[in-house]
């Protein structure tokens, strides 16, 4: 009898448990995938930092400025991260519209070599303009894009209205592209890129500083509260449920916190001695005897991602186009029944990716100061196994571009501690492939259990 009542006890509690745990997740409206992503973040993150301590013998509480979870390595990471993040965002879109593109890695490449091209060569010897014009960079980028949306346009155009399956196109370009980039060049790397083309790169250079980054994360936190009270308005004004008040304190205190988190860090690590020494010769500054620190910043790159990942969210949230997409991914026969141009909708979907493209190869190549045939390798894997991780649907109709940005991250904080560690790439490899059928495999559950 005792032992009947305790275990009633138990279940009550459980059960009483697991109700506060729905309830605070109806309150605050939170993505219980989402939460689950950031959760096997941290844990990677975790994880790595442990390992990489023990393998060099420190203490993980000491954070070696060798082990993972260092303002160094994680400053690199979001830079790394940068180029594929973008590029996920549009593949969201493509997936969704139960799509797929294979040659994203491929028409980077391209474009990243055309761009180089143009700086080194063509708008040099043949347009005439001096080495250093404040043209030069504006102009490479800007034929990048017209490619970027040609390349894009062409393969939806085929996908679209000629009605090849996307695999198939996409899977030609990947090979067309990349034998195009071989050609412009004849398989030779061109560099130095433009001064001011590197800036997109990141570094010491390509970073805004610690001033700036402040005043970048307050602006944000301001953003964020905005946000909140507009859309409290907006549902107040259409008769929607409205969140609880502590709910939504809750989740503006905790994303501000999370982005003056990411300021400090970015401010924590400093430019390298020898470039310090070198800013302050040509400056007239004294170097103090302890060294002068001068913070990196936020890197002009993860600003640019993150520009992207805002401007994708309120295409695919509020705007018309954005609905159309996710209309046409749910039900492709509904949408076009119900007057939505589907063929139009898919070539610029296309087209937005080729632009994409050439954001991520300009912030590659420059990372890189040149173009070279392997830029872009195997991008198109990583691309779209963030995608899938953070949430995209194979099977089309959903997804997220901040889930698919974190995915991003996920996969190049799996590969950047792999190459900490010293794994060697064929293992790499094998870990990224099962990243992306687990991923798959859950999807596949999740959508079974809703």
């Amino acid at each position: 009898m005792t032992d009947t009542t305790s275990t009633s006890q138990a279940d009550t509690a459980r059960a009483s448990e697991l109700g506060a745990v729905a309830r605070f997740l109806k309150a605050t409206e939170i993505d219980t995938r989402m939460l689950g992503m950031i959760g096997a973040l941290l844990l990677i993150w975790i994880g790595l930092h442990v390992i990489s301590s023990f393998r060099l013998g420190v203490n993980p509480l000491d954070f070696d400025s060798r082990t993972f979870l260092t303002p160094r390595n994680l400053w690199n990471l979001s830079v790394q991260t940068s180029a594929v993040a973008i590029m996920a965002s549009g593949m969201v879109l493509v997936i969704v519209m139960r799509n797929i593109d294979l040659s994203v890695g491929s028409a980077e490449g391209l474009i990243g070599m055309v761009m180089g091209f143009a700086q080194v060569h063509f708008l040099v010897r043949f347009v005439g303009l001096e080495l250093g014009n404040p043209w030069i960079w504006v102009l490479a980028l800007v034929i990048g894009l017209a490619l970027g949306l040609l390349i894009g346009a062409f393969q939806g155009f085929v996908i679209a209205y000629l009605e090849v399956p996307a695999f198939i196109v996409t899977l030609g370009g990947l090979l067309v592209w990349r034998g195009a980039a071989w050609w412009v060049t004849s398989g030779q790397t061109v560099a130095p890129l433009d001064a001011t083309f590197q800036l997109m790169g990141g570094g010491p250079a390509g970073s805004i500083g610690a001033t700036w980054s402040w005043v970048v994360g307050i602006v944000a936190c301001l953003a964020v509260v905005f946000a909140l009270f507009n859309g409290r308005v907006q549902r107040k004004r259409f008769r929607f449920p409205l969140r609880p008040i502590w709910a939504e304190t809750l989740l503006g205190t905790v994303t501000c916190a999370v982005i003056m988190g990411a300021v400090w860090l970015a401010n924590s690590y400093p430019w390298p001695i020898g470039i310090v020494n070198r800013y302050a010769a040509a400056n007239n500054i004294t170097v103090p005897e302890g060294g002068l620190f001068i913070a990196h910043g936020i890197a002009i790159p993860v600003l640019m991602a993150v520009t992207v990942g805002i401007i994708m969210t309120f295409i695919t949230k509020r705007t018309r186009f954005g609905r159309y997409v996710f209309a046409i991914g749910g039900n492709p026969e509904a949408a076009n029944l119900a007057g939505i141009n589907t063929r139009w909708i898919t070539m610029k979907v296309f087209m937005i990716m080729g632009v994409l493209a050439t954001i991520a190869a300009a912030i590659s190549s420059a990372r890189q100061n040149s173009s070279t045939n392997v830029l872009g390798t195997l991008d198109e894997l990583l691309v779209i196994a963030a995608a899938v991780i953070g949430g995209t649907s194979l099977a089309g109709g959903s997804g997220t571009i901040i889930g698919a940005m974190l995915g991003a991250l996920l996969m190049q904080s799996l590969q950047s501690g792999m190459v900490l560690l010293g794994v060697d790439s064929p293992l790499q490899s094998i870990v990224v492939g099962a990243v992306l059928v687990i991923a798959v495999f859950l999807d596949t559950v999740y959508r079974k259990r809703v």
